[in-house]
């Protein structure tokens, strides 16, 4: 089969711990999540192992560093000029101290730990979880931050191709300096307009809210599964978001046959159609509950797994796409070139 027209399973997972949630909760309320981020990493590694499921990890570049004094000492010169200054990570980043919890801020190890799982991509989530859509930044100061991102990365011997937009804030402005930094593919948004417009305060009005909640358990906005020719006809080119699975909850567990068949209808539609079907999350979101989590996840793996014995569905990570979607334009440019020779 054409792999330009095989269907495809993607996960891509927000790898940020509180540099992600700092903003919006604080480290007491939240602290057990991130805690448990260290046993949902491995775990979730080991489920993706047992499916061979290739996957991304989009990485907030902090989390490259073992503790505060190295990630100041790390700093870029131009940092974002947030017009609202609880956004802004570096004015945080003042008031740790060494002795503060390392562990929820800092995670090498477990970036280490991806690194030897076959088929695992580790991508970016910007250095700072830089906010793209957010009043008072600058293009100039995201090119800074996600070159600090790209840098870190290579220091670790990851070559970074790949891009989660932080709180799902595309700006597609911004797509001129991704492709000049090296970057080939990004996770773009669902098409649904209840998806787009994360700007603070925005992608939290009420309505939204409900209607997201809604499409957890029915279908709301469709099936959101893309074509590949969506894809290879742009650059950089966007891998859109199919659903993100939310975390268990015990107060609606007894819709947990919604939310599942929810997203095996998907597969199942991507499968049949030869589309691609975009799952993902952050590993805080399993940091808590995680027997249940794991026990939902595994039950989409299952339905993944049987399409793909059948030859219908295969397990690709964004980068790898990202390539078959580039060696497929070079093929067609050397095409052209060779008609008019």
């Amino acid at each position: 089969m054409n792999n330009l027209s095989q269907a495809t399973f993607v996960i891509s997972l927000d790898v940020e711990l509180y540099w992600g949630m700092r903003d919006v909760i604080s480290l007491n309320d939240y602290q057990k999540q991130l805690a448990g981020v260290r046993q949902a990493i491995p775990a979730l590694l080991e489920l993706f192992a047992k499916y061979e499921i290739h996957a991304t990890w989009a990485t907030v570049g902090f989390l490259y560093y073992a503790d505060i004094n190295q990630l100041q000492e790390n700093i870029p010169q131009q940092l974002p000029s947030y017009a609202q200054p609880t956004l802004d990570p570096y004015q945080y980043i003042t008031t740790l101290k060494q002795e503060d919890n390392q562990q929820l801020h800092f995670c090498p190890d477990l970036i280490e730990l991806v690194k030897q799982y076959a088929g695992q991509e580790i991508g970016t989530h910007t250095f700072s979880h830089y906010y793209c859509l957010e009043t008072g930044q600058t293009q100039a100061q995201f090119k800074a931050d996600l070159n600090a991102a790209i840098a870190i990365a290579k220091k670790a011997n990851i070559s970074t191709t790949s891009l989660v937009f932080p709180r799902n804030q595309y700006n597609a402005d911004y797509l001129t300096t991704i492709a000049e930094c090296g970057i080939d593919c990004y996770r773009g948004n669902e098409t649904s307009s209840i998806y787009n417009d994360y700007k603070t305060g925005d992608g939290d009005q009420p309505l939204k809210r409900i209607l997201r909640l809604l499409d957890t358990y029915f279908n709301v906005t469709g099936q959101n599964c893309y074509s590949w020719s969506d894809l290879y006809s742009n650059y950089p080119i966007n891998i859109p978001a199919s659903r993100f699975l939310r975390p268990y909850s015990a107060k609606l567990k007894y819709l947990d046959g919604l939310r599942l068949h929810r997203i095996t209808s998907g597969l199942e539609y991507a499968a049949n159609h030869g589309l691609i079907y975009h799952l993902w999350w952050h590993p805080h979101n399993f940091g808590v509950n995680l027997t249940e989590n794991l026990s939902f996840l595994e039950k989409i793996l299952q339905s993944y797994h049987k399409l793909n014995t059948q030859n219908k569905m295969q397990s690709r990570n964004m980068g790898e796409i990202a390539q078959l979607c580039l060696n497929s334009q070079q093929k067609q440019v050397s095409k052209s070139m060779n008609s008019l020779s």
